[in-house]
């Protein structure tokens, strides 16, 4: 069974994202999607600056079973990114919701659509 924090929300797409800051925003990919990924080797980020909008590709994610899409959990800025997944994607599998951390959007308007724990377990279940 996968870790779903409660303190987070989830999208439909398996990333998470929690309030860091006035409208700043903090995504990654979930237990579930990692473990689903297998080991991660490379990961391919959004840059500073980009404005990304929610639902829509923002990078990629690269395991040795396959390659998927990293989907933006809300509209917004890139204001920062977890440069040490450059050296160490590894990261991910490892501490998906503490250092594996993907990127920080700045945001203008409170998100929506995004899922509940409660609504994201019945997704994983």
């Amino acid at each position: 069974m996968s870790l779903i924090p409660d303190d987070l929300q989830y999208t439909k797409e398996h990333e998470w994202v929690s309030e860091t800051g006035k409208n700043i925003f903090r995504m990654g990919i979930t237990d579930y999607a990692q473990g689903a990924l297998g080991d991660i080797v490379y990961v391919q980020l959004p840059k500073i600056g980009e404005s990304v909008t929610a639902d829509k590709v923002c990078g990629e994610v690269e395991s040795t079973k396959s390659v998927s899409e990293i989907f933006s959990p809300v509209t917004g800025k890139i204001v920062a990114i977890n440069e040490a997944l450059a050296s160490a994607p590894e990261t991910i599998n490892s501490e998906p919701y503490g250092a594996g951390w993907l990127a920080e959007i700045e945001v203008s308007a409170t998100p929506v659509g995004l899922l509940s724990p409660t609504d994201y377990r019945q997704i994983t279940a």
